[in-house]
């Protein structure tokens, strides 16, 4: 009865790969939108009752390999740098449930229901 099972978890085990081999290109990290204030006392970003700060300029902040960094995104590059953040976030939930199944897998393997 518990082959079954973890045979049907193996089978998951081999979509999820299947899945992860058809994600395109991914980045970690987020998207923010900034708007900044200039140093210019005469311009409309300083204005005393309708101020209108420069902007949106695109960040994507991420750490990698223990090292935070910061880039500027250019605004025709938002939609494939969204696209590339789902993508990472798509393979990390995929991932992680492989490694559950796996998990669940190792237990009963141990539990001598396996054939190795």
């Amino acid at each position: 009865m518990n082959t079954k099972k973890v045979a049907t978890l193996q089978g998951r085990i081999r979509r999820i790969k299947e899945k992860i081999l058809a994600i395109d290109e991914m980045r970690p990290g987020s998207l923010s939108e900034q708007f900044n204030v200039c140093g210019n006392p005469n311009c409309r970003c300083k204005d005393p009752d309708h101020p209108k700060k420069h902007g949106p300029y695109y960040q994507i902040s991420y750490t990698r390999k223990g090292k935070s960094k910061t880039e500027f995104v250019r605004k025709e590059m938002v939609a494939g740098v969204k696209r590339e953040l789902k993508n990472y976030q798509k393979f990390k939930k995929l991932v992680d449930e492989w490694i559950d199944l796996s998990i669940e897998v190792g237990k009963l393997s141990r539990q001598g229901y396996t054939k190795k």
